[in-house]
């Protein structure tokens, strides 16, 4: 497979060098399984109580609202983002939510496991940030995203088919406890990650930060949102997105019969090409450069998601996800090079970037799973996703033709 060559070829250039980043790697590898298998059955569960396909689609969007409340505190709250401090807290938020999921049997509980949901996948975003702009260099940012992504993506891959396996009929206690174990296994290789890096070289440099007010830090995301409103645009379409897969995708896996059995393989086409892209992003986004790269790719993407209303065969309908989805698939990690590189040159400002680029997320999230739910409910599962095609191209032409060049984040704390 290409990836088992990339990743040979990484390992043989950088050697020990790289080992905190393939400790991170496996980490995420075991969280995505983690939070794959409890995004897999929070449809699945919460329909199966008898809410519509709209209400879901609000009570799942309601985690990102609790994740942008909680970027806001955590730019205040935390005193640096440092990955260690950050991932900790991470794993014990991870901890909870199924177990508040699992139990849950009103409208009000499930919004209170969204919240949790939204902490803990902000606290896993900035700690991503953190890590790859202190202990990698800036030309290795989108080729160590790259890297990471490509565990994470395997993990995703393969938590619908644990989870698809052990839910029969409806959800029961094994998917959950399933959960439980693989975020076990994230966390001992969280502990070796600290282990490693005691001691590692920091490309990224610390400073001492003074306190700011409120108003100052809204300032602060003022200013660099002009700078960098192109690339937050950019991540919000590739939410609504993602959150138009995990919102819809997990029903048309369970629905056989309407996809002649080809349900179960709609998510996995989905979840697959970042493993095979991952690898080589680096060097598409070294010629056309990390901004293009991505525009380029969520149109192409786009582009292909429209076809789907006018697809009857299931086989081509997997097949054609696929082509998507591989393209949707280079965006990421070329922008998330970006705003490492943002990260790099202008430290001082690290959380105004790291939870603006979070807040764009959670906007996405937001906004996408209410959208999945309204429509789907409105035109029908594979539907819905020829109209967030046409959204995802128009937005991709316009930034092709505003975003500059070149980006300089030319903004101090001081």
């Amino acid at each position: 497979m290409p990836n088992l060559h990339h990743l040979y070829a990484h390992f043989k250039r950088y050697g020990a060098k790289h080992r905190p980043l393939y400790a991170i790697s496996f980490m995420m590898l075991f969280w995505a399984i983690f939070d794959g298998i409890v995004s897999f059955i929070a449809p699945v569960v919460i329909t199966q109580m008898g809410i519509s396909e709209a209400m879901m689609g609000i009570i799942i969007g309601s985690s990102s609202v609790a994740g942008i409340v909680f970027d806001l505190v955590l730019c205040r709250v935390l005193k640096n983002t440092n990955f260690r401090r950050v991932y900790l807290l991470m794993f014990a938020a991870c901890a909870f939510y199924p177990l508040i999921l699992w139990q849950a049997k009103t409208v009000w509980i499930y919004l209170i496991a969204m919240a949790v949901w939204g902490l803990y996948y902000d606290l896993f975003n900035i700690g991503a940030f953190d890590f790859v702009g202190r202990h990698t260099e800036k030309e290795e940012h989108t080729s160590s995203f790259g890297v990471m992504r490509a565990f994470n993506a395997l993990g995703y891959m393969l938590a619908p088919l644990f989870a698809g396996i052990l839910i029969a009929g409806t959800v029961g206690s094994k998917p959950f406890l399933l959960a439980w174990i693989f975020l076990g296994i994230a966390f001992a290789f969280y502990l070796l990650l600290v282990f490693m890096t005691k001691k590692a070289k920091v490309a990224l440099e610390e400073t001492a930060e003074k306190p700011i007010s409120f108003l100052r830090e809204l300032g602060l995301w003022k200013k660099i949102t002009r700078f960098i409103f192109p690339v937050l645009a950019l991540t919000f379409m590739l939410n609504v997105v993602d959150a138009f897969y995990w919102t819809v995708g997990p029903l048309i896996s369970e629905n056989l019969p309407s996809m002649d059995g080809f349900g179960s393989l709609f998510m996995v086409a989905y979840l697959l090409p970042p493993l095979l892209v991952g690898w080589a992003v680096g060097s598409v986004a070294a010629r056309l450069g990390k901004k293009k790269t991505a525009f380029w790719s969520l149109l192409i993407g786009s582009a292909i998601l429209i076809s789907f209303y006018f697809i009857k065969s299931p086989i081509i309908l997997v097949c054609v996800n696929f082509l998507s989805s591989f393209f949707m698939a280079m965006a990421c990690p070329a922008i998330s090079g970006a705003y490492a590189d943002y990260i790099y040159e202008s430290s001082q400002v690290e959380k105004e970037i790291e939870t603006l680029e979070d807040s764009s997320t959670n906007l996405g999230f937001i906004i996408g799973p209410m959208l999945a739910g309204f429509m789907s409910q409105t035109f029908g599962h594979i539907q819905s996703f020829s109209i967030i095609g046409i959204a995802g191209v128009v937005i991709a032409l316009v930034l092709l033709k505003v975003t500059p060049k070149e980006i300089n984040v030319d903004v101090k704390r001081e």
